[in-house]
């Protein structure tokens, strides 16, 4: 039975993609190659890996505080380049978990905690975007359900200056393990 689970956070076309309406940029697409290899070599080991996506739709209220963004079935909803590549050929694998959130924490109303507890998880591994966001909050949500928590430097990135600020925050305030 699996331990430990990799999170994939909001890789979307829409927070990755030059062209997104909501982007991270280049320092989204720079971690790509890393979670990439990181997603194959734990699912190589029969770990689960969650796809946790921020999702929406058309004339939500949350686009009142930001731009319309990863609304379901669009092309900014789909996970970005070669992660999208990965999923395609892993997606209907019992070890991967695709998780539609509506919040910025990826337990918050999903049943992503009791997926992992299923399989047998005690400690998530944190990556994606945006670290000062998604990633923070949902670093408090594995620590609230009780999971021990890594989280990727290399693997994390936001289109903030506060990188390094909410990664050392993750380890104060939640005891993340934090590897480069």
């Amino acid at each position: 039975m699996a331990t430990e689970a990799l999170l994939i956070i909001d890789m979307s076309n829409d927070f990755v993609a030059d062209d997104g309406s909501l982007t991270a940029g280049a320092a989204a697409q720079e971690i790509v190659p890393y979670i990439v290899n990181l997603a194959q070599v734990m699912h190589g080991q029969g770990q689960p890996v969650a796809i946790c996506m921020d999702t929406h739709h058309v004339n939500d209220a949350h686009f009142a505080e930001w731009p319309p963004h990863n609304v379901a079935g669009s092309w900014g909803h789909e996970l970005y380049g070669e992660l999208q590549d990965w999923y395609r050929k892993v997606e209907d694998d019992a070890h991967v978990i695709y998780v539609e959130k509506a919040s910025y924490n990826a337990f918050y109303g999903t049943n992503l905690a009791q997926a992992l507890r299923r399989r047998g998880v005690d400690t998530v591994h944190i990556t994606g975007v945006c670290t000062d966001i998604c990633d923070f909050l949902t670093a408090a949500g594995a620590y609230d359900e009780g999971f021990q928590t890594v989280v990727h430097r290399r693997g994390c990135a936001t289109f903030t200056g506060n990188h390094d600020v909410f990664i050392d925050q993750m380890a104060i305030c939640f005891h993340a393990v934090i590897v480069d």
